[in-house]
């Protein structure tokens, strides 16, 4: 059974930060070059319709698949009847995500060429989310391997369609966002009907049915997840719609940030896949009333040391990076380096997050998530429209960070007083001794005069050679974690 688990874990991390990683970075940020350089603010308006059908999800899930997975992974022989029902609710939710989606372009005084990208992104988004239900039944039914493919079918298949559009000699003609978006519906289309017929493997029995009771009570049990979800995407997402909204020249601007969110979200998948294997281990941990200090010092110490290494590396050489990936120069550079030097320090905020706010998640203290989510949504909106008018990407980018930094220590010491957290001198110690390092590291390498490139890898396998000295990441803890998660 470990060897299985290992096995399949191993496949989740390499299909994961492989294939996605080299889409985000590779494919997708060659597209905003291109576009960019074609038809300037183009991409910029993709991104912030993208944020805004992001901020609509909610209406797609209302906390679904988290109830579905748990449920299903309880009571497998529920599957069959629950498939139907929620698959069917999923279709009236998606009705009322689209009807509600356009509506808010309408609001917002969208051209009809805007509303028409608006249309297809948010119909990817309802194809998107009926695969991420179907992935959630086969990780309830610990189907690993299926739910590992499923994950990066539509990422595998866009860089496939991607690379000949860009790359292939196929025409002359420079690259639109518009085929883009179609690539994406072809891949996420694909992902869904794959997803579906391995489902329906499982269950062999799927029929269209609206019970009203059941649906109730799914939406009932799921609001609170909803809720939070909903709060959390809005000051995770709403930055690349008030750009454009509210900049002057908010296209532009708009895709200025997203250069450095590309990378952003990279990293951030790191986090989010550490999130998903606490999860369980957590909530096994507060089930049995067992303490859950010795695997949240664990992970924090090794998402601590993953974070602030790539983190604090990416703000002292952005403008390096950003240059190499785009060939940009002049102010457009300084904005876009600027934005990226923040979302990378945001970057070690929400790691913290991911640890701590998964920590309360599984002690099932959403209320007071809701509540810190909440203010943070005031704080990042306010932020916005104070900085955003003036500083475009960077004041962006700056509330982004504020917003980040605020949540996450709200999170923090929310954890420290429910679940009467306690540091050990020897790990205070540990975290002090590990950012003075760091510091210094990062104060003297860049300044010597090197090539940027030696000097960053010089500085990472530095920050590496630290993280492992002073106990911040250690294999160990990797293996200590791993352990856990089978256990649970």
């Amino acid at each position: 059974m470990q060897k299985k688990f290992i096995s399949n874990l191993a496949l989740v991390l390499l299909l994961n930060l492989l294939i996605k990683p080299f889409y985000i970075l590779g494919i997708d940020a060659e597209i905003l070059k291109q576009v960019e350089l074609s038809m300037p603010g183009s991409y910029g308006m993709y991104f912030s319709l993208l944020g805004l059908t992001f901020i609509g999800n909610i209406f797609l899930d209302l906390g679904i698949i988290n109830f579905n997975t748990r449920n299903i992974a309880q009571h497998t022989q529920l599957l069959s009847k629950h498939f139907s029902g929620i698959f069917t609710l999923r279709i009236a939710l998606a009705a009322i995500y689209f009807i509600v989606l356009m509506l808010i372009g309408w609001f917002f005084h969208y051209s009809a060429d805007q509303l028409y990208l608006l249309a297809l992104l948010g119909f990817n988004q309802i194809l998107v989310a009926f695969t991420l239900y179907f992935r959630s039944n086969l990780a309830g039914l610990l189907r690993f391997k299926e739910d590992s493919i499923l994950s990066v079918i539509d990422r595998l298949l866009l860089i496939i369609i991607c690379s000949v559009l860009l790359w292939g000699g196929i025409t002359e003609t420079a690259f639109k966002i518009e085929w883009f978006i179609y690539a994406q519906t072809f891949a996420y289309g694909f992902s869904a009907l794959l997803g579906f017929l391995l489902v329906l493997r499982q269950t062999k029995k799927f029929a269209f049915k609206w019970e009203f009771a059941f649906s109730l009570m799914i939406l009932k049990r799921s609001f609170p997840f909803a809720l939070l979800i909903l709060l959390m995407a809005v000051y995770y997402y709403s930055d690349a719609v008030m750009i454009e909204r509210i900049h002057p020249n908010g296209n532009v601007e708009a895709a200025i940030y997203a250069r450095g969110y590309r990378f952003f979200m990279a990293a951030n998948m790191i986090g989010y896949l550490f999130a998903g294997l606490l999860l369980p281990i957590f909530s096994k941990l507060i089930q049995n009333q067992q303490k859950v200090d010795t695997v949240l010092m664990l992970s924090l110490k090794l998402l601590l040391g993953i974070s602030v290494t790539l983190g604090l590396t990416g703000f002292c050489f952005q403008q390096e990076i950003i240059h190499w990936r785009y060939q940009i120069n002049g102010l457009e550079l300084q904005q876009a380096a600027s934005a990226f030097g923040f979302l990378m320090l945001s970057f070690i905020a929400i790691c913290i997050t991911y640890i701590f706010g998964t920590l309360l998640t599984a002690k099932g203290e959403l209320k007071q998530l809701n509540i810190m989510a909440f203010f943070g949504v005031l704080i990042n909106v306010c932020l916005n429209y104070v900085m955003i008018p003036e500083s475009g990407a960077e004041g962006a980018a700056l509330a982004s960070l504020i917003t980040q930094t605020l949540t996450a220590l709200a999170q923090l010491f929310i954890a420290i007083r429910i679940m009467n957290i306690k540091f050990k001198k020897k790990d205070r110690f540990s975290f002090l001794l590990f950012f003075l390092l760091s510091t210094i590291v990062l104060l003297i390498i860049p300044s010597i005069n090197l090539s940027w490139m030696i000097s960053l890898l010089i500085t990472l396998f530095t920050m590496l050679i630290i993280s492992f000295s002073t106990g911040m990441v250690s294999i160990k803890y990797i293996v200590e974690i791993i352990n856990e998660k089978k256990k649970s």
